[in-house]
């Protein structure tokens, strides 16, 4: 067992290397639909935090999880919108092939919410959802319904 001097060179050595975060998990839906909210709150360079509560009480509700994994969750989301070098597009057909029509409008509601949780619709978030409609296959009537709900929470 080290002592004294030796301890704490091991010690200082310890903190000094370089730590290797986790690997990110492979995006599905669920982080995909995450990463679109992020996507859409950090698109005007304003990651407000009415947008990151709303995230997180999002994915509270749809994906049933206390408010410390929803925090995880919306982390680990934001650590693959910023890594991923995928277009809306993309992260929105993992979403467009596994689940079904009324989960996609669901997506497109959740993405509303986090475009109106600060009281300021601006254009950048209105291009990310306008093309995650696009991906998700879904009509301009299914995106004002989805924005409807989502100004009635």
């Amino acid at each position: 067992m080290a002592t004294g001097p030796e301890m704490f060179t091991r010690l200082l050595a310890a903190l000094a290397a370089p730590s290797r975060p986790a690997p990110l998990p492979e995006p599905d839906a669920k982080l995909a639909l995450g990463a679109l909210m992020v996507r859409v709150a950090r698109s005007d360079h304003l990651y407000r935090f009415e947008e990151i509560s709303r995230i997180d009480r999002l994915l509270s509700r749809l994906h049933g999880l206390n408010p410390v994994e929803a925090a995880k969750m919306r982390a680990t989301c934001e650590k693959l919108e910023h890594v991923a070098d995928t277009e809306t597009a993309n992260l929105a057909h993992l979403i467009r092939e596994s689940v079904p029509h009324a989960d996609r409008i669901d997506a497109l509601e959740a993405m509303w919410e986090v475009v109106l949780a600060d009281g300021v619709r601006r254009d950048e978030e209105l291009a990310v959802v306008a093309a995650a409609q696009e991906a998700l296959g879904l009509s301009d009537s299914d995106s004002d319904s989805a924005r409807t709900r989502a100004e009635a929470q």
